[in-house]
């Protein structure tokens, strides 16, 4: 976990933005937070252009600069320690964990690869060869100089690295090698979401069983492309979809869960939305039922409990340190502990407001792992995860505490 901590976005006016107001601007492009709340931030100054408090009509102009400051709260990961398979002065090749993501993006900053590695490992300045989905386990290489890095990209991208990954499947899945060819289209790159469909790109992934355990089937794939969630959706497409994918084994995809490309008649854009309403943000974090927020003063002697409702005044403005998680430059080792003097807050922070609970860690594990990588001159192996083991007592407790 990480503690709440303040960070500002910045990005410089795209050219479609130009002549526009900001919060026209903010409320379309950035739906994170209601209009309400970018229309607060403008008039308290949090959000501004060029280092600068603008009204509320501003139009944007050519290299404006924005910057919106924001308090957040970065999504739990697990705390699975991440083995180094291998490492030179060239590459690091690791074992990664379900439920971290590679990089920055979304909720995540500090609780990514990129950042764990640095502060954990002291593994500085890596660069991302290839990606995994944040669920994903298994095989992650990044290179720790400019020029292996490119090398390695240019294999990967010239097809020359062989991937072999392994899962657990619903179902009986059939014998002999099954080939899948079905294009891909990415749906919204925003969310992140997928589907079989004629003006997709080229895609090609072989299937095999390895083993039959009840009506559960671990099986060995090998995409021969790589576009995104390329196995989790010919699988979804073959009706054998892996059995705690949240995205892609759900009727959101129609009755069907999208076997054959069935979505159950409907649009990209009511797609899109179904799948907002049912996956907004990890639902699984807490409820918004809390009334009040407590807050503390900055000297932590007076403590109040601003509505959740109450407008920003000079009473109830919390003036807490700019960062309150260590950066990615300082190295240090994980820490255990929980101090409630290093727990900041905001009264317009939403998040502030909810109750939260501890994932399970069914909700942060998706039985999908990167087995093994072979290029031009080398190759890497991981440990197969307990959930992919030929041992039937154990597979069958994994499915059990997940309730498939």
């Amino acid at each position: 976990m990480v503690y709440p901590y303040f960070f500002t976005f910045t990005t410089f006016t795209k050219g479609r933005w130009v002549g526009e107001k900001i919060l026209d601007v903010f409320s379309r492009e950035f739906r994170a937070h209601p209009p309400e709340e970018y229309q607060r931030s403008i008039e308290a100054g949090t959000l501004q252009v060029n280092n600068e408090k603008v009204p509320i009509d501003y139009k944007l102009k050519h290299n404006d600069l924005l910057a919106n400051t924001v308090h957040r709260h970065e999504v739990p990961v697990t705390s699975q320690q991440i083995q180094i398979v291998y490492m030179d002065e060239d590459i690091l090749v690791v074992n990664k964990p379900a439920s971290i993501p590679v990089h920055p993006c979304g909720r995540y900053r500090h609780n990514t690869m990129i950042f764990i590695l640095a502060k954990e490992f002291n593994l500085k300045n890596l660069r991302t060869i290839h990606r995994l989905d944040r669920l994903t386990s298994g095989l992650l290489l990044f290179g720790r100089t400019s020029e292996k890095a490119r090398q390695m990209e240019q294999q990967i991208r010239n097809r020359q690295v062989q991937k072999e990954y392994v899962c657990c499947v619903e179902g009986h899945f059939p014998d002999g090698i099954i080939e899948c060819s079905e294009p891909i289209e990415v749906v919204s790159y925003k969310i992140g979401v997928c589907k079989v469909s004629p003006k997709g790109k080229d895609c090609k992934t072989t299937f095999q069983k390895i083993s039959q355990i009840g009506d559960y089937s671990i099986v060995q794939c090998k995409p021969l492309t790589g576009r995104m969630h390329q196995i989790r959706v010919h699988l979804q497409y073959l009706g054998y979809p892996i059995v705690n994918d949240p995205l892609y084994n759900h009727e959101v995809f129609g009755p069907l869960k999208g076997r054959g490309g069935d979505i159950g008649g409907k649009t990209a854009d009511q797609l899109i939305n179904d799948l907002i309403t049912i996956h907004n943000a990890e639902n699984w974090l807490g409820t918004d039922d809390a009334p009040t927020i407590p807050l503390k003063k900055v000297d932590d002697t007076v403590s109040a409990n601003i509505s959740v409702g109450a407008l920003p005044t000079k009473d109830n403005v919390i003036h807490q340190p700019k960062v309150t998680a260590s950066a990615q430059t300082g190295y240090e080792a994980p820490d255990c502990t929980f101090d409630a003097a290093k727990v900041t807050t905001d009264p317009h922070c939403l998040e502030c407001k909810m109750n939260y609970r501890d994932p399970n860690t069914s909700d942060l594990v998706m039985y999908l792992h990167a087995w093994k990588y072979k290029g031009i001159g080398w190759e890497y192996t991981t440990e197969l995860p307990s959930w992919a083991t030929m041992d039937e007592n154990n597979l069958l407790l994994n499915l059990r505490n997940k309730n498939c």
